[in-house]
């Protein structure tokens, strides 16, 4: 479900110049990376005004399947330095250890900070079961292999980040 709303997204791109914005340099008016933003004040108008900088969200409506086990939300601190699969297998890891959903963001923001995030840092984490995720259980291999399964398994979770 996740869409990054960058201001050289076409869609954004088109909203912003329509708006009298201008992208430079992959920033909107050379000052931000992102096109929607809650705060960022100094870059807006008068209330009302027209302004490329927005703080309307892009709504999404999907229907849950028992499959969907989680929801991140979380700002460009977060998705600057970490793809969407890596934070879903950081929290999944997470929460499979102690299902608590606190305790998950706080670690994916300990993760952002890792890679050096440069930019503001918020994560929610929402459960959609009091269980914890079920462990995925992968089918044994006749290969032969010079690294454990473990490992194995490390190597591709940090791999996918």
């Amino acid at each position: 479900m996740s869409k990054d709303h960058k201001p050289n997204c076409t869609s954004e791109r088109l909203r912003i110049e329509k708006l009298g914005g201008v992208i430079y340099d992959g920033y909107l008016n050379g000052q931000l990376s992102v096109a929607r933003a809650l705060g960022d004040w100094h870059m807006k108008g008068p209330k009302g005004s027209a302004c490329p900088l927005s703080a309307e969200p892009e709504l999404q409506e999907t229907d849950l399947s028992d499959e969907d086990e989680f929801l991140i939300m979380g700002c460009d601190g977060l998705w600057d330095v970490m793809s969407s699969q890596c934070a879903v297998t950081v929290a999944r890891k997470e929460l499979m250890l102690h299902n608590d959903p606190e305790r998950c963001s706080r670690e994916l923001v300990r993760e952002a900070l890792k890679r050096n995030t440069c930019d503001n840092l918020t994560v929610i984490v929402i459960c959609f079961s009091a269980e914890p995720p079920p462990r995925i259980e992968i089918p044994q291999s006749r290969v032969r292999r010079s690294i454990s399964s473990e490992g194995l398994n490390l190597l591709k979770g940090v791999l996918d980040c």
